[in-house]
């Protein structure tokens, strides 16, 4: 499988939770600015979506949006425990943590990330990703990670979030530094991180 990625973007997620359930990738590079990939193949051919991350199955099928992405892979080792079992209660919180994340959190820092974005419209992300990172951080309150004592997706995908509030210098809880600080240090983040050159060691 192929793993289409952009160095420290939510396509992080999938490629530390590949590297979790040790689901070998083949990582293709994708500058998302002239969305070229490093070969300099047109991106947009590949993925019309024009964004990562994109899994390209062996077969050849192609699959976007992070969610379904990390679900997949989750669930090609069901062993690892990166997501409950289907039809769990607790697979459904997973997807409402995915949910949350996706369509509360991640797309919250669109403006921050914008080189059109008025200081107005950065400021209103900033307020609203403080609330935000305010009811996660509730949730963390009892316990390590999102939906229990066990690693998941979710968490994954939540540490992505982390890191981009860090850089963007958004203001969290000592919980959330301390989940940020708990799941740098798991070694498949550690070698994801390396791998897209974004720690060295």
């Amino acid at each position: 499988m192929k793993l289409y990625y952009s160095p420290g973007a939510c396509s992080l997620s999938p490629h530390i939770v590949a590297i979790e359930a040790g689901v070998p990738l083949e990582l293709v590079r994708v500058d998302i600015k002239v969305h070229k990939t490093e070969s300099g193949e047109d991106f947009y051919k590949i993925n019309p979506k024009g964004y990562v991350p994109a899994l390209i199955l062996d077969d050849g099928t192609m699959l976007t949006e992070g969610p379904a992405v990390l679900e997949y892979l989750a669930d090609l080792k069901p062993e690892s425990g990166l997501a409950p079992a289907c039809g769990t209660f607790a697979r459904y919180r997973l997807y409402e943590w995915l949910t949350f994340i996706n369509g509360e959190i991640h797309k919250t820092f669109e403006p921050l990330f914008s080189e059109t974005a008025d200081e107005s419209a950065k400021a209103d992300a900033r307020a609203l990703l403080e609330k935000r990172f305010a009811f996660t951080d509730a949730a963390l309150a009892d316990k390590p990670f999102l939906i229990g004592d066990t690693f998941t997706v979710a968490d994954s995908y939540l540490f992505v979030m982390t890191t981009w509030a860090h850089h963007l210098k958004v203001p969290q809880s000592n919980l959330l530094h301390e989940f940020f600080s708990r799941i740098a240090h798991r070694p498949a983040v550690r070698q994801a991180m390396k791998e897209e050159g974004l720690v060295k060691g």
